[in-house]
């Protein structure tokens, strides 16, 4: 057992078990070593203004109230269906019981579909069931949030309305911050969870010194710290607060065997919800991201506990993240793997002002919305809100001086503490002119892991909101009959960020990504292969297949998967003709066989344009390739060392020498000659794919995709298909495209409706205009078509719509 900071520093591989355990013995031995006298008198000073709690009585219908107001707050701004990003995955993973990506969250998955059962009667949308799991959870934590604000007010005030009111205005200033709000009214996160396990255990504690100190409320809160694990790791950030305020009421329970012993089989009981992931996994759910199956209880105990260092290899990288091959907080993450350097005090500067560039976003996000780097006035409001926070904590300090060190820790663990931890790239919308390289951004913003920090400021803003009004209605008391009436409108700054947030952080009537995949799927024809560009374009795609039911026969590849062997084998599985007698529909959750083609999907449109015409399930797999064969190229990579050919179907490509060809390119070259002639091949304009393997000449545009052409094309117009001239278009407009059926797609099957035609609606994800630009570049690609053809009537409602879609992306 390590005993020293040398040992432990000088092991070069230390699991999570090792780190906890020589901690740990720190902690004991750190907790056992301070004389009385010590720690008696900076406790005695902490807990100055910490009053008996026994005589308090929570407000607990008050509380509900809250919690409902702000539940009716999310509901109105819903999202009404799918959304960007990881919604469409996390929605999908609770319908199927399927594994989303790692850490598996197998807490969510189980919660969430116990949910949408629970509302199935009331005949809402799954996407919308999933949506109001989050408000929900959201909700409920502000309901606890109003108690633990209440207690803190209560520590130097009786006045039940003083409480109410600075506890409300704590609520409001919490719920309607722009993160909280935005990531509240859609399920795009698994952090609505660890938002309430982190406010339920933050009043347990709270009640934990008020009623007697009992040791069955400190083992219900490892409990349930332990549970909210297994959903993310962000609801453990609640541990430095929770053992601070534990050390500050009373350190000797923390040297009690026996409290320990009875807190084992208690966190032995939460983290077996990890036995979810590799026995779901082991039944081949359509989704099942990282496969962490194993081969034995053996494995798979020792992999759950000790939270990936020993065990199952595949449950074991999923439980730790090795998918996303982060570096040390002390390297670089902008030149990792391929160099690792020291993290530079520039990047940390950038990483702070990015941290509060997303304070800046939360209390008016709508003032200069379009500038994302403190634009306009908006600095000036959050500086108010700033102070107000501020305020709110030093009066928080002196009415209580332990809670006040609790909520405290608990900030600056969720939000400065989280910089130093998270050690992200330049974020996604700042330093570009200094570090003009893609790989150095991060690929979108990631406000949403600062939410319960932020939602923390909006408390105490709220307390400040509170003690300003309080001391101008004491100052105004001797001129004034009603000095708290008069003295009022102060409070009214607690409803300014509900307003200049509303047109943001709402989601009402958004309906552009469930529309994306509808679009994008009835671009693909009968049996068709799509080869996706990430997760963004993907994850819409399977929420619409795999919850709703529409166009499954399309096979959907992410690129970025690709590479995966667990990956690779399952597409091979889920296009492998079905054998006789069995049937997908009968277990739509697993992976069985090639699902078929239902004609009735079809608009009528592309049935007119005869896609129904002579289709036939296809006769092999997309990828015909042994276990063995996967294993070994996803281990490899080539660089042509001289020109290559690629041979698929009646399509010749060359590959020029120095091409450096990743799994992912390889498994595509395969799939390409086993399939091309016999499925449509399409990939999403821009694939980085299309042009390492040479295709790009063999692209032709049908609606927002580009399908690979079984043949060379002509240099003139045949069967409604036109090349396409050298422009500056032309990386994403292809090679040529098929006029006839693009204007069918686009002007007759393709769906555009809700918040978007609002032309005073923001775009507000500004990573996702990607997306927009698909759209833009479709309609370019036509108009340039007609022209060709001298068919000037059918430009101009091209480039019409085209300016519409770049106006809509704010551009």
């Amino acid at each position: 057992m390590l005993r020293t900071f040398g040992e432990w520093r000088g092991r070069e591989e230390r699991g999570v078990v090792e780190d906890l355990r020589f901690w740990g013995i720190v902690l004991m031995d750190l907790v056992r070593s301070l004389p009385r006298e010590w720690a008696s008198e900076p406790r005695a000073w902490i807990r100055q203004g910490d009053p008996d709690g026994s005589a308090y009585r929570p407000p607990y219908a008050a509380a509900v109230l809250a919690g409902l107001a702000v539940f009716a707050l999310y509901v109105v701004t819903l999202a009404p269906t799918v959304a960007f990003w990881d919604a469409g995955e996390y929605i999908t993973v609770a319908h199927l019981l399927g594994i989303p990506h790692p850490p598996g969250s197998p807490f969510f998955v189980l919660l969430a579909r116990a949910w949408e059962v629970l509302l199935a009667p009331t005949g809402l949308s799954t996407a919308v069931r999933i949506n109001l799991f989050s408000a929900a959870l959201s909700a409920a934590a502000h309901a606890l949030w109003f108690l633990v604000v209440d207690r803190a007010l209560a520590a130097s005030t009786q006045d039940r309305l003083l409480r109410f009111i600075g506890a409300a205005a704590a609520v409001v200033l919490s719920a309607t911050a722009f993160t909280v709000w935005n990531q509240s009214n859609v399920n795009e996160k698994v952090y609505a969870i660890s938002f309430f396990t982190t406010a339920l255990v933050s009043w347990l504690v709270l009640r934990w010194r008020d009623t007697g100190r009992s040791p069955k409320t400190l083992l219900l809160i490892a409990f349930v710290v332990a549970l909210t694990a297994t959903n993310h790791l962000m609801g453990m950030l609640v541990a430095p607060a929770l053992l601070l305020f534990v050390l500050i009421v009373d350190r000797r329970v923390l040297l009690r065997p026996r409290l320990w012993f009875a807190a084992l089989p208690l966190v032995a009981l939460a983290l077996s919800v990890q036995f979810f992931l590799p026995l779901r996994a082991a039944q081949r759910p359509l989704v099942s991201e990282g496969e962490p199956a194993c081969a034995s209880v053996v494995e798979t105990v020792a992999s759950i506990y000790s939270w990936g260092g020993a065990g199952c290899d595949a449950l074991s990288a999923v439980i730790r993240r090795e998918q996303y091959g982060k570096p040390s907080v002390r390297l670089d993450p902008t030149v990792y793997p391929q160099q690792q350097l020291p993290r530079s005090s520039s990047l940390l500067a950038s990483q702070f002002i990015n941290y509060f560039q997303y304070l800046d976003w939360q209390w008016a996000r709508s003032v200069a919305g379009g500038d994302p780097l403190f634009g306009g006035l908006r600095p000036l409001l959050t500086l108010v809100f700033l102070l107000l926070g501020l305020l709110g904590a030093w009066s928080h300090w002196e009415r209580d001086r332990g809670s006040a060190a609790y909520l405290g820790t608990l900030f600056l663990t969720l939000s400065l503490g989280l910089v130093l931890y998270l050690n992200f790239r330049y974020g996604y919308s700042i330093a570009w002119e200094r570090f003009p390289a893609g790989a150095m951004h991060e690929v979108r913003e990631r406000d949403y892991f600062f939410l319960i920090g932020f939602s923390v400021w909006g408390l105490w803003a709220g307390m400040g909101l509170t003690a300003l009004w309080q001391w101008a209605a004491d100052a105004l008391r001797a001129r004034v009959s009603w000095p708290r009436l008069i003295a009022a409108p102060l409070l009214g700054l607690a409803l300014l960020p509900l307003g200049l947030n509303w047109s943001w952080a709402s989601r009402a009537q958004d309906y552009t990504a469930r529309d994306w995949a509808y679009n994008v799927l009835m671009s693909v024809e009968p049996y068709g292969v799509l080869v996706t560009n990430g997760d963004n374009d993907s994850f819409p795609l399977w929420y619409l297949q795999m919850v709703e039911g529409v166009r499954k026969d399309v096979t959907i590849v992410l690129s970025p998967y690709l590479s995966a062997p667990w990956y690779v084998k399952q597409i091979r599985e889920l296009t492998k003709p079905c054998p006789p007698g069995v049937d997908p529909a009968e277990d739509p959750t697993r992976i069985l066989c090639q699902r078929p083609f239902e004609p009735a999907e079809l608009p009528g449109p592309l049935v007119e344009a005869g896609w129904t015409r002579s289709v036939q399930p296809p006769r092999d797999s997309i990828l015909p390739l042994s276990d063995e064969e996967i294993d070994r190229i996803a281990s490899t990579y080539v660089v042509a060392q001289e020109p290559m050919a690629l041979r698929a179907g009646e399509v010749e490509t060359r590959i020029e020498a120095g091409t450096a060809l990743l799994a992912a390119d390889t498994f595509a070259a395969v799939m390409l000659r086993a399939s091309l002639g016999e499925r449509p091949i399409h990939f999403m304009p821009g694939s980085p794919i299309v042009r390492t393997l040479g295709l790009f000449g063999h692209t032709v545009r049908q609606g927002i995709t580009w399908k690979i052409r079984n043949g060379p094309l002509h240099t003139v117009a045949r069967d409604g298909v036109m090349p396409l001239p050298e422009s500056a278009l032309s990386s994403v407009a292809g090679a040529a495209i098929d006029l006839p059926l693009t204007d069918t797609l686009v002007w007759e099957v393709y769906l555009r409706r809700g918040r978007i035609l609002d032309p005073e609606a923001p775009w507000v994800d500004a990573a996702t205009t990607n997306i927009v630009m698909q759209y833009v570049s479709t309609h370019y690609a036509a108009a340039q078509g007609h022209a060709l053809r001298d068919e000037e009537e059918a430009v101009e409602p091209h480039m019409r719509r085209a300016r519409w879609w770049t106006s809509v992306a704010g551009d």
